[in-house]
């Protein structure tokens, strides 16, 4: 069989088994197989695969065909400037969490040697992008679960970024004065219809048992400045209105690529 013949069926058989974008992930799977560039499986288009090519990409395909996220399967994942270690030790880092960056990157754009915490911090991604984007940020990450926290300090060392790890639960004892806290906690909500992928990603980092909430009252206790949130598409406007019920002002939301009510900013100022 041609690459080319390979790749046809491939996309064919995560057709059938509903992945969004066969066609896309076939060409990312191969790619990652045969160690080569997108291009290059085409101007390879006509050459037989050799068992071992075979027997690698086939592997990848049934993984994705099984509807792990392709994060997954990939192994790592391009966020902003930088490429994540991805496995199942955290969520997938997705687009919206780009734009949490992006408005936490502007509410510190006129502070010296920010202090930043990123709750819930997964990957990394968050903290990561924010150490590599303002070099002179102290960046502090917290996690609950120490496999989390765990991928996340691979991902630092590997990118040669200074982020602070620490095991909590949210902002549990953390003390001291920061510039920004910034988090994507947890917000599917119980019922949900979701799509077969997520069930592969961490529970605890998925379903909101009362974090944001938990997140808008404690974060006072540390912040001279700004909290960053993402939320549910459903919940902003409940979560805007809980942070103004709590004191926070200048609270504002933001639409994610899709148009969607995605970030919620609020100051607070002891």
């Amino acid at each position: 069989m041609t690459l080319g013949e390979a790749l046809r069926a491939s996309a064919e058989y995560l057709e059938r088994k509903g992945v969004d974008s066969p066609r896309l992930d076939a060409e990312l799977l191969f790619a990652h197989a045969l160690d080569l560039s997108r291009i290059e499986l085409y101007t390879h288009h006509d050459r037989p695969l050799n068992e071992r090519e075979a027997t690698a990409a086939r592997a990848l395909v049934e993984r994705r065909g099984r509807r792990e996220p392709l994060a997954y399967v990939l192994g790592e994942w391009g966020f902003r400037h930088l490429t994540l270690r991805t496995d199942a030790r955290a969520l997938v880092p997705r687009p919206e969490t780009e734009i949490v960056v992006e408005r936490a990157l502007a509410r510190i754009a006129g502070a010296e040697s920010p202090r930043v915490i990123d709750v819930g911090t997964g990957t990394g991604a968050i903290a990561l992008a924010i150490a590599q984007e303002r070099p002179d940020a102290r960046v502090v990450a917290t996690d609950l679960s120490p496999d989390a926290l765990a991928l996340a300090r691979e991902n630092a060392e590997r990118l040669a970024l200074a982020v602070e790890l620490v095991h909590a639960d949210l902002l549990e004892g953390m003390d001291g004065r920061f510039d920004i806290v910034v988090s994507n906690p947890p917000y599917v909500h119980g019922g949900e219809e979701l799509p077969a992928e997520l069930a592969f990603e961490p529970r605890g980092a998925l379903y909101d048992e009362g974090q944001t909430g938990r997140l808008v009252d404690d974060a006072r206790r540390l912040l001279d400045g700004w909290l960053v949130l993402e939320v549910h598409a459903h919940g902003a406007d409940d979560v805007a209105a809980l942070a103004r019920d709590r004191g926070y002002r200048d609270v504002s939301v933001t639409l994610d690529l899709a148009g969607r009510p995605r970030v919620v900013e609020a100051r607070w100022s002891p």
